[in-house]
């Protein structure tokens, strides 16, 4: 956030703060904290900014970045420290430390190691081809299938070294979110 904000300028067309002549402007995502998944909402209107956390009330939120840390107000005001490693942020504060991780469900949409064979759609869409037939041997990372989904198209890949077992759709077919495209038989 602090970036986006970084990046505005002096006319009315670059402001960052989430403004929409004809409403709010919500952006929802999950954070993995402490092992938990939890789904956050964060809410730009007029006022300013408000964060809702899991069942949590929401509240406002505001921080301001001094030095190398950063003071954010959301129902206390609290400073810490923000380490990057990765995709995890290390949260240090007066009141202990976490690490808090963003969950971006199409950063790693063609990892799909832990699905056991199974592939399965990032996202409701259409799938536009095949790359590989029934009965294909496939290695670890080669593309399957594409689909479009959101006007954009998306690679699925081999999760790992395997034969193609069966395709479950053909091309042009349009499926839901986690629905398995193929099937994939470990080598």
């Amino acid at each position: 956030m602090a970036a986006e904000q970084a990046l505005a300028g002096e006319d009315p067309f670059s402001a960052r703060d989430g403004f929409q002549s004809h409403g709010t402007t919500r952006r929802r995502f999950e954070l993995d904290y402490a092992g938990e998944t939890l789904q956050a909402e964060l809410t730009y209107d007029r006022s300013g900014l408000t964060l809702q956390v899991g069942e949590g009330a929401a509240a406002p939120l505001s921080f301001t970045v001094q030095g190398d840390g950063l003071w954010v107000q959301h129902a206390e005001r609290l400073h810490s420290t923000l380490h990057w490693q990765g995709e995890v942020a290390h949260v240090f504060t007066p009141r202990g430390a976490t690490r808090i991780g963003l969950l971006d469900p199409l950063a790693h949409a063609g990892e799909a190691a832990a699905e056991g064979g199974r592939l399965t759609a990032p996202m409701p869409g259409k799938v536009v081809s095949f790359a590989v037939k029934a009965g294909d041997k496939v290695k670890a990372g080669q593309p399957l299938a594409v689909m479009e989904a959101m006007k954009m198209e998306h690679t699925i890949a081999a999760p790992h070294d395997g034969t193609v077992a069966e395709l479950l759709y053909a091309p042009g077919d349009q499926v839901t979110e986690g629905a398995e495209l193929l099937k994939l038989q470990a080598a």
